[in-house]
């Protein structure tokens, strides 16, 4: 096979094979290669112990060299750090907790290494010292060019498992007794489902079988595990759907999400022509990688909600509290968790929208009322409220959400006026200076506490908080006399 690879990965293989230590390049970088994707990440496996891998690499960085694994970090001519990771061949015994061998062998032999690898798909590899790449001139290796580019090299495949074959078919298929693997490594079955849906690949049936079989060893791994693999499954994946089934079919799905499961069977009645689960699926693939987990969670409390008549009153906000419980069960970040809850609260707006509304749009709303006519759009303070609620930072992906939503149903009454009708009103408000946070308005904590002489009191945060909304409904009113006036009344009335 012909691969490309860089000059800090051939650097890597050359320190060891000139130490007289074998270096073969293993698992993804290949599979990627023969699959016509470029590589991202670049493993090499060797005979040389981790304590000598350590010495050959002063600035490897030695987290897993309990396991035998090293990062090895090289630098190309302009001083990047590149990472390679630099694992002893080894086997391993007697895993614990679903996930970790608490007996690792280091070996001597390329295919007895391989043969603990997951799926045939990464258990291929090539011999750097096939074609004397440790033995390339320094002329050439040490030049700018080499060092800051690629190069191209023939080499024969080492394939025990039939893992190219498995590729050209276009199956997932472990090394092995898939019983064995699982029970190894309870993380596997879910990578299983990963690659599939990832590189459109089928599950090879006593694979799949064989999942069912371990759940219980998939339960033991630790959730942040789990994510992690979901999340890749999520947005690696060009149609998640495809995925999120094959957790569901084999079980894995209810082990982290059984929420998900829940709407399936749940009906939606008009606009819709899919039940809960299929929705939110479908949902998924057509969103945009930045709310793909927000699609997926926007319906997740319809279920609890039902009415069974069609109607789902409050899912959204229920939704929101939801979806802060499961990615709180999932270890996401607080970051992560406050902007995907935040666009499944808000993913049910409604900004009215039609042609008649859209000509009335134009006009000053007194001049509106004056003709008689119903006001259905909303006010520029509707529209302010609506920007502080779901945040400005927020608006695009809130739009996204709602775009996917809507266009997921083949029955859909939305049109996509709506968002370009309301984008259009939060430029025009957003051009005005409005104050949209307390920090926009023309006074402080600071300024009340000393027009009034008070002490830090929770009042004073209740005070700003109403006159924005003053200020919201009413941009003249930002003014410091008149805050001022406003604060006065409404402690008078609270305090």
């Amino acid at each position: 096979m012909q691969i490309e690879i860089p000059h800090y990965v051939v650097s890597v293989a050359r320190i060891l094979a000139k130490e007289g230590f074998k270096a073969y390049l293993v698992a993804g970088a290949i599979r990627d290669t023969l699959l016509g994707i470029e590589p991202h990440d670049y493993d090499i496996a060797t005979d040389a112990l981790p304590e000598q891998l350590i010495a050959l690499f002063p600035k490897s960085i030695a987290v897993g060299a309990q396991f035998g694994t090293v990062i090895a970090v090289q630098q190309d001519s302009h001083g990047e750090n590149f990472q390679v990771e630099v694992t002893t061949l080894r086997n391993e015994e007697d895993y614990l907790q679903g996930r970790w061998p608490s007996k690792v062998n280091f070996v001597r032999n390329l295919e007895e290494d391989l043969q603990r690898r997951d799926f045939t798909i990464n258990a291929l590899a090539i011999d750097f010292a096939e074609k004397g790449i440790a033995y390339l001139e320094h002329s050439m290796v040490d030049t700018e060019y080499a060092m800051t580019h690629r190069h191209h090299y023939e080499f024969t495949l080492l394939d025990y498992y039939n893992g190219q074959n498995d590729l050209a078919n276009k199956v997932i298929r472990t090394v092995g007794n898939p019983v064995t693997r699982f029970t190894e490594d309870g993380l596997r079955p879910y990578r299983a489902c990963r690659f599939a849906s990832q590189l459109g690949f089928s599950i090879e049936q006593q694979t799949f079988e064989a999942i069912k079989k371990c759940l219980n060893v998939s339960s033991l791994v630790s959730v942040e595990r789990v994510r992690d693999e979901f999340m890749k499954l999520l947005l690696k994946s060009p149609k998640p759907s495809i995925g999120l089934n094959l957790l569901k079919d084999s079980g894995l799905l209810q082990l982290f999400l059984p929420e998900l499961i829940e709407g399936i069977g749940v009906e939606q009645g008009i606009g819709h022509a899919f039940d809960v689960y299929d929705h939110s699926l479908r949902t998924v693939d057509l969103a945009p990688d930045n709310v793909k987990l927000a699609a997926l969670f926007h319906d997740i409390a319809k279920p609890k909600t039902s009415t069974n008549d069609g109607h789902f009153y409050g899912h959204d906000q229920k939704g929101a509290d939801m979806t802060e419980t499961i990615m709180r069960r999932l270890k996401f970040s607080n970051a992560e968790i406050k902007e995907v809850s935040n666009l499944v609260r808000w993913h049910m707006f409604y900004y009215p929208y039609n042609e008649a509304e859209l000509k009335e749009a134009g006009k000053p709303t007194q001049q509106i009322e004056e003709e008689g006519k119903e006001l259905k759009f909303w006010s520029d303070g509707a529209v302010r409220r609506f920007i502080r609620r779901v945040g400005l930072e927020n608006i695009e992906n809130l739009f996204a959400l709602r775009i996917a939503d809507a266009t997921s149903e083949p029955v859909s009454m939305w049109a996509p006026e709506e968002i370009v009708a309301l984008q259009a009103r939060i430029s025009k408000v957003l051009e005005e200076d409005n104050a949209l946070k307390i920090s926009d308005l023309a006074i402080n904590g600071n300024d009340v506490m000393i027009e009034f002489s008070l002490q830090p009191n929770p009042i004073i945060g209740q005070a700003l908080n109403y006159l924005l909304e003053q200020v919201i409904e009413d941009p003249n009113l930002n003014d410091k006399t008149q805050l001022l006036h406003l604060a006065k009344e409404f402690i008078n009335k609270n305090a």
